[in-house]
């Protein structure tokens, strides 16, 4: 899919996140959309990615650990096509993530 990323808002402490760091960007990556990875604690990354958050997630409210936001051109007019919240098999993830990206 051209121009369409998945962003995974993910935390360092997070131990589902860790887990699914195992398969989450291959399956992206098969799934032909590129990934991007903004641990909540990187400051320098997690800036540039920061109001795509909070335009789905105020003040943080009701993300999962980890989310993901699959989004259309994020370096530029954005638009959010869908969302994959909290830990889940590598099946199931590419369920998830192949059904929000054929619908768009």
């Amino acid at each position: 899919m051209e121009n369409v990323f998945v962003i995974k808002f993910s935390s360092e402490d997070c131990g589902t996140c860790h887990r699914m760091s195992h398969y989450d960007k291959k399956v992206s990556n098969e799934c032909g959309v590129e990934f991007i990875d903004v641990p909540m604690q990187d400051t320098n990354i997690y800036r540039i990615y920061r109001k795509i958050l909070l335009t789905k997630y105020p003040n943080k409210e009701g993300m999962g650990w980890p989310t993901y936001l699959i989004v259309r051109n994020p370096s530029e007019d954005f638009s959010i096509l869908g969302e994959i919240k909290g830990g889940m098999s590598k099946g199931d993830f590419r369920s998830q993530l192949t059904s929000i990206i054929t619908i768009s």
